[in-house]
Formats: C-alpha cells, structure tokens, sequence
C-alpha cells in the first residue's frame, strides 16, 4: 500500500528501511545488537543475519523486548529527523509504514491511522516468500504481533489486502481520499484534477 502512497507522490517513511539502516554494518545499533545476542548474529562479512536474529527473538519475549529496546529507540530518532527533513521540504502529508506501530503504543502519533489487514493465512504467505521461510515460522512471527482485531478498532481506515494488486491498488487511493478528508488537504495535489 506504501508503494501506492509514493505513486501518488505522498512520501513515505517506512519503518523496516530505518531498522536496517540502524543496525547496518559499522553503526553502533550494530555494535549493541552484538554486545546483546552474540557473534552468532553476524553473517562472514560482519553484517547482521536478520535470520538468525529473527529465530532467536520470535522464539524467546524476552530476547524480543531486548531487541525492540535496542532498535525502537533508534528508529525513533531516524523517524524524526527524517520527519522534519519532509516539513522543511513543505511536504503536508507522509505516510508511516510500520507493522508493529499499534504494538509499541504509537497510534495516537499517527492519525489517522490506516490499518491494513489480510487473513492470517494470507500473512503467512506472504511472509514466508518475502522472508524465505518455512509457514510455521512465519506463523510465528504472526503470533508474536498483536491480535489484528486490536489493530482494527485503532483504525481510522482499513484496507483489505486478500486480493489482487488491482483490488489492493484501489483500496490503497480510497483509503488515500479518506486521509485527505480527514486533513483536510485537496486530493488533486495527489490525484490531479479528476478522481481515478
């Protein structure tokens, strides 16, 4: 949906980008994510192994919240200079994409809020070709987010993502319209002059 939003030329700042990039090789998320977890984390040529990361805090909370308190903070402040660099640019409008935001408690930041939703099985899918992994592993990761029904009642719009890509295309410009209603910002700016 993210990708539809930049389309329209609404910028977005997504959240998994900035979690690779604080603990890219030679930063000191990096360093902290090893003093943490162990050199079992890095790949030969030092980077992370967001794989064997990933096993080790979807299998343990306790490892998770370790984590999440290493790179949370460190995302946080990404966010916000990447935030202001948009308001010096005069940009009215970004879209935040992060599959944890309602879990660490930041909805309210972010109004409106849209929340998309698939099936669990459909999540599964998904996350097992993108990530490479195996359904129970990938139901995991499913497990350890908070219950979408959660999510929904946070919702200001939800977009259903079962479909197609042309389904989700148009679920991604309506929910597009609803927040700019909601902003009160003209839609031509990222629709042009008529409504698609």
């Amino acid at each position: 949906m993210a990708q539809r939003f930049q389309e329209r030329n609404v910028p977005v700042i997504d959240a998994d980008v900035l979690a690779r990039e604080v603990v890219a090789s030679g930063t000191e998320g990096l360093r902290a994510v090893v003093a943490a977890f162990g050199d079992e984390v890095l790949l030969a040529n030092g980077s992370l192994d967001r794989a064997r990361l990933g096993d080790i805090v979807f299998a343990d909370p306790a490892k998770r919240a370790t984590l999440n308190a290493i790179i949370h903070p460190r995302i946080g402040e990404l966010s916000a200079r990447r935030t202001a660099e948009l308001s010096l640019l005069g940009e009215p409008l970004a879209c935040y994409e992060a599959a944890l935001l309602v879990e660490n408690g930041l909805a309210e930041a972010f109004r409106p809020l849209v929340v998309v939703a698939a099936s669990p099985e459909t999540q599964a899918a998904r996350i097992a070709t993108r990530d490479g992994l195996d359904q129970a592993r990938a139901m995991a990761r499913i497990a350890a987010q908070r219950p979408l029904e959660d999510k929904l009642k946070l919702a200001d719009v939800v977009v259903r993502n079962d479909g197609t890509l042309e389904e989700l295309k148009a679920e991604a410009d309506r929910a597009l319209h609803a927040v700019l209603a909601r902003v009160g910002l003209d839609p031509t700016r990222y629709f042009g002059q008529q409504r698609p």
